[in-house]
């Protein structure tokens, strides 16, 4: 797919508007509302062009084509934030029909295209659920739709219900219903600091506020501090709650990695980034500014995560709370694989909306 250039926007705002009065339109209120409108108008097509098939359904192409809760929830707030109230409506309905099949309302988390029947894993991913009632919830209340409102209460009431768990250190979300609690495995529960969508939490509260979901927000920074690990100080991708301090989960790798390349992008777009929380995440960039899959005891990269997302994720906070530019390398989108393109618009979104002036 041909590269969508995202164009230096900040030089050329002044001879947008100057066009604009020349021609008798009304220019637009704001250089931020420039931006989410470039980013509505050029990027926002391209990523559905690739990963969002007419029916709706999202597709994860790094991992065999299949489509899963995430996915469907990231495609839903991008078209959301895009003003794409018609695509939004087809990956709702895809996922309503399709993934939406478990007893507890919560969604199944993985579909494959040629399996029989496609549901291939019915336990549910809870950032994925958290992800869909947040992009209903926001949808719901700007385009006056009481029906998208109801579904995204009753899935964040599902949520509080059968995810949110306290060990009496931390208020946590298990990762699924099964398999992580401390009855499923010997040093449960297990959680992963990726799964906390902040921005999510306060609108989810709204909707369900008989679920403590302050405090799932305050234990994820707590645990987020508490898990820093090795050399690199980094979180590790899955984290057991069985002593009084987090550990790295058995049966996983001891990794930072592709998971938590996420942390920093959903603490930037609730407002609770700060310097020391970014600090690591930026400390651990490559000389070409990549993050890498990280072993924890050692610091040592093991595998660059180069790709134009997960660059721009560290480039984001890196403007943001520092005012580096973002690198030239990065000025142009390139839909190529589902995850990281998922993480450059969900970035870029953030600096056109935050601080159009990275842009």
């Amino acid at each position: 797919m041909t590269p969508v250039s995202r164009r230096p926007f900040a030089r050329l705002r002044a001879g947008v508007a100057a066009l604009a009065v020349a021609a008798g339109i009304a220019a637009p209120a704001s250089a931020q509302a420039q931006d989410l409108a470039a980013g509505s108008r050029d990027l926002w097509p391209a990523y559905k062009a690739r990963f969002v098939e007419p029916g709706g359904r999202v597709v994860d192409n790094a991992n065999g084509s299949i489509s899963h809760s995430e996915g469907q929830g990231y495609g839903m707030l991008l078209a959301y934030f895009a003003g794409d109230e018609a695509s939004f409506r087809q990956i709702w309905r895809f996922t309503d029909r399709q993934l939406y099949v478990r007893s507890d309302g919560l969604a199944a988390w993985r579909w494959e295209p040629n399996a029989v029947p496609p549901i291939t894993d019915m336990n549910n991913a809870t950032d994925g659920d958290i992800l869909i009632a947040y992009a209903l919830a926001l949808a719901g209340e700007a385009w006056g739709d009481a029906a998208l409102t109801a579904a995204a209460t009753e899935i964040a009431e599902a949520i509080g219900r059968e995810t949110i768990a306290d060990n009496g250190t931390f208020t946590y979300i298990l990762p699924g219903v099964l398999g992580f609690k401390a009855s499923d495995r010997a040093d449960g529960p297990v959680v992963n600091i990726s799964y906390w969508v902040f921005e999510a939490l306060p609108v989810l509260s709204r909707l369900a506020p008989a679920y403590p979901w302050e405090a799932v927000t305050s234990s994820g920074i707590a645990l987020l501090n508490q898990s820093r690990t090795g050399p690199a100080e980094l979180p590790p991708e899955w984290s057991s709650l069985a002593n009084i301090r987090p550990q790295p989960a058995s049966g996983f790798d001891r990794v930072f990695g592709y998971n938590a390349i996420r942390i920093p992008l959903y603490l930037m777009r609730s407002d609770l980034a700060t310097p020391g929380l970014l600090a690591p995440f930026l400390r651990n960039r490559t000389a070409d500014g990549a993050s890498a899959v990280v072993l924890l005891e050692t610091g040592a990269p093991l595998e660059p995560l180069s790709d134009p997302g997960y660059r721009m994720v560290l480039a984001a906070a890196d403007c943001a709370v520092n005012g580096a530019p973002i690198p030239d390398a990065l000025l142009r989108f390139e839909p190529d694989l589902y995850y990281s393109a998922t993480l450059y618009l969900l970035s870029w979104f953030y600096l056109a909306e935050r601080h159009p002036a990275c842009l």
